[in-house]
């Protein structure tokens, strides 16, 4: 390890996440591993791809960082190659997870604990109503006036849905409610695949005050799967453009929330100011608007966040605790609800209303910087000279992508390999081979490449472009877990996804998820702060 790089051991990180000071908790594990052990309010950064999320993660370099894993010594070279970025306070977690839970502290399971933990916590301290699987059935089998709105991204509710319902991601569940339930009498249910956003969503239109009956569909379309119920596939139900007058009624309620809530309307002489002190005190401004909304026209540099998936996986997002959150929308709506949320899970967040039109400026997706990146000359090759090198033999490619976009579809004869494992991906190549690396769009196989380069041995080479530029060209693919040169834990698969036993991988989850209540009655670091009538 580096003489540069510091330890902290278990009590003195527990005092650490006590202090008041700011402090990102990074564990350098893949997900699986993560999935399976980890601590409350660590976020899973993995060193395979850490140079292309710290930046957005951990914008300020002089944040405190403290890096951890299970004994596989991720978290030194984590902390190593971090420090080298150049951020000025890393330390590792000596010992490790297992030095935290042989002090005594607690360990947990799951991926985005405390979003999960902290609805779970909500649904009991706000008695969140809910209705089961069964119910909604008979409802509407009767034809009763109910409305059915999914608060996940509408991807998800695209890929699995409930019949009848409509796609509303939970920050647009307020937006858009007058225009999609006119009627004072309509029941109104919100459900996700599992327990969080149902919970989350409900309990804001009722903490927005809406005069309807709101529930949860307890467990969700996991419930409804394991009610032996049809799930639908494809589903495009989507809610219509917002009207004036449903805008007003929707702007009224956020009012409200911002009243009761003590939700702080942050002005654009305030977020400059703050912007002026990011270099000592960490700042995250997330557009928290639906992605086409974004991709029209948004603040330059500002991430894409819809505040929904912001509370279902603020973890992944922002995880210097401590830190300035600034929520923002173009309607005076989303960002309060977000940041009505945000609030009680602990976070210093405020919203703020801009005109797009005048400040959105810039278009398309958003895309992180990756530090070190542009410094120096990575050396590439174009897809079309990549297909006549394999043709002819003495090259091999490595795919470096997530394990699940390698299955569904690669470039013929690639191997799968995770990036941080090259010392044991190369050895099953043949030696004389030159090695290509690729990903999707060639920036991760770019920072392999660059590890890489100047060594003995083997050539090695980048994909400009990556797979898209591949599958841009016309050239084959193929399908399917072959040549896995390392094992594919870098993504842990939902219960749905599971290759065997769904329905026991569906339960398993759910009683997970329901614990996690009683668990963080007796954990000292969570820092929720539910305000319930």
């Amino acid at each position: 390890m580096s003489s540069l790089i510091k330890t902290i051991d278990a009590a003195g990180l527990k005092a650490a996440l006590h202090d008041g000071k700011e402090i990102a908790l990074l564990d350098a594990r893949e997900e699986v591993p993560f999935d399976a052990r980890h601590l409350l309010l660590a976020a899973c950064v993995p060193l395979s791809r850490l140079e292309m999320l710290v930046d957005a993660c951990v914008p300020r370099r002089s944040t405190r960082v403290v890096w951890c894993d299970d004994g596989e010594s991720l978290a030194s070279h984590a902390a190593a190659r971090m420090a080298a970025l150049g951020y000025t306070d890393v330390a590792v977690l000596k010992g490790g997870i297992a030095a935290w839970e042989a002090a005594g502290f607690r360990i947990y399971s799951g991926v985005h604990v405390p979003s999960k933990a902290f609805a779970e916590v909500v649904e009991h301290q706000c008695g969140t109503p809910w209705i089961t699987a069964e119910q909604l059935q008979q409802l509407i089998d009767a034809k009763a006036d109910i409305a059915l709105f999914d608060s996940r991204s509408y991807e998800e509710f695209h890929g699995n849905s409930i019949p009848t319902a409509i796609s509303v991601p939970g920050a647009e569940l307020v937006y858009r409610f007058a225009e999609l339930v006119p009627s004072t009498e309509t029941m109104v249910v919100v459900n996700c695949g599992g327990r969080t956003r149902s919970i989350i969503g409900a309990q804001s239109l009722i903490n927005a005050g809406v005069q309807n009956k709101v529930v949860s569909l307890k467990n969700g379309t996991q419930a409804w799967h394991l009610a032996g119920f049809q799930v639908l596939k494809g589903s495009t139900a989507r809610p219509p453009v917002v009207s004036t007058d449903a805008h007003a009624a929707a702007r009224a309620a956020a009012d409200g929330v911002a009243a009761r809530f003590g939700i702080v309307r942050l002005d654009a002489a305030t977020f400059a100011l703050w912007q002026a002190q990011s270099t000592t005190r960490t700042l995250y401004a997330f557009d928290v608007r639906t992605p086409e909304e974004y991709m029209a026209g948004h603040i330059p540099g500002m991430k894409n966040v819809p505040g929904g998936q912001l509370v279902q996986e603020t973890d992944r997002h922002a995880v210097v605790w401590g830190a300035r959150v600034v929520l923002v929308d173009n309607d005076g709506v989303r960002a309060l609800m977000t940041a009505h949320w945000m609030k009680q899970m602990g976070w210093d967040a405020v919203a703020m209303t801009v005109d797009m039109r005048a400040q959105g400026q810039q278009n398309g997706a958003w895309t992180p910087r990756v530090p070190g990146l542009d410094a120096q000359a990575i050396p590439t090759i174009d897809a079309a000279s990549l297909r006549e090198g394999m043709r002819a033999g003495g090259v091999s490619v490595v795919d470096l992508d997530w394990s699940r976009d390698y299955r569904d579809g690669h470039i013929l004869g690639a191997w799968y390999g995770i990036r941080s494992r090259l010392s044991e991906i190369l050895p099953q190549l043949p030696s004389s081979d030159t090695v290509v690396f690729t990903s999707g769009d060639g920036v991760l196989a770019k920072l392999a490449t660059a590890e890489l380069m100047g060594k003995a041995s083997p050539v090695v080479l980048a994909l400009a472009g990556g797979t898209a530029a591949w599958r841009e060209a016309g050239f084959p693919f193929e399908q399917g877990a072959t040549r896995m040169a390392t094992s594919p834990d870098d993504i842990r698969l939902r219960a749905r996804e599971q290759t065997a036993n769904v329905e026991g991988a569906m339960q398993a989850y759910l009683s997970w998820e329901i614990d996690l209540a009683d668990q963080m009655a007796a954990d000292d670091d969570q820092r929720f702060r539910i305000q319930a009538e």
